[in-house]
């Protein structure tokens, strides 16, 4: 079997702007809150709980969060990375119907990948990989072993999507075949140039 491989953010997900929002419930300048948001985002990504992830951008943006602060903090957030984008959606779906293998590969704390999984997109892909849940992420070569025990496939028998160089320079160093994400009509134009349907 031959896999097509997808990335979430900023491939399927049309990320809204949700800073401001997190900022004001903190009671917090955005770029305060925005450094703090990005700097532990990695972390966040490989396994840190909500809980512990807030706490520490709250901290850095000199707030205590409460639990029940960091699970509203986690709703907002949510909601920002929630939206989709309607014609890469279509795309996944007509490979679904076309009897294509599809996985996704994310970078997204657990929580995430939780609510990722309950969305009705989900269900057109065969295996859902979230770093959260596996304690690598991209760019680490680790992700790579993950992902093909996973599948249970040979590095050549995939090909992947990706919105980032350095994610795809990664696959690529392992013997992945991949793609710089621009859009469903490029994707459409790489999956046939590898002759998969």
């Amino acid at each position: 079997m031959r896999w097509l491989i997808f990335d979430y953010g900023n491939v399927i997900s049309n990320q809204s702007e949700v800073v401001p929002e997190l900022a004001a419930l903190l009671d917090v300048e955005p770029e305060s809150f925005a450094d703090g948001y990005w700097r532990f985002r990695d972390v966040y990504d490989r396994g840190w709980t909500d809980l512990r992830y807030w706490r520490a951008v709250g901290h850095a943006a000199g707030k205590r969060v409460t639990v029940r602060q960091a699970a509203q903090l986690t709703r907002v957030d949510l909601d920002g990375w929630r939206q989709t984008a309607p014609e890469v959606v279509a795309l996944l779906g007509e490979l679904n119907q076309e009897g294509a293998a599809l996985a996704l590969l994310s970078n997204a704390p657990r929580s995430h990948g939780q609510f990722f999984r309950r969305q009705p997109w989900s269900a057109l892909f065969h295996h859902l990989v979230f770093s959260g849940e596996v304690g690598v992420a991209k760019p680490e070569s680790d992700v790579w072993n993950v992902l093909l025990r996973r599948l249970r496939c040979a590095p050549a028998d995939c090909l992947f999507f990706d919105d980032r160089h350095i994610n795809i320079d990664s696959a690529r160093a392992a013997g992945i075949p991949a793609r710089h994400w621009t859009g469903p009509a490029e994707a459409r134009r790489a999956i046939a140039e590898a002759g998969l349907p």
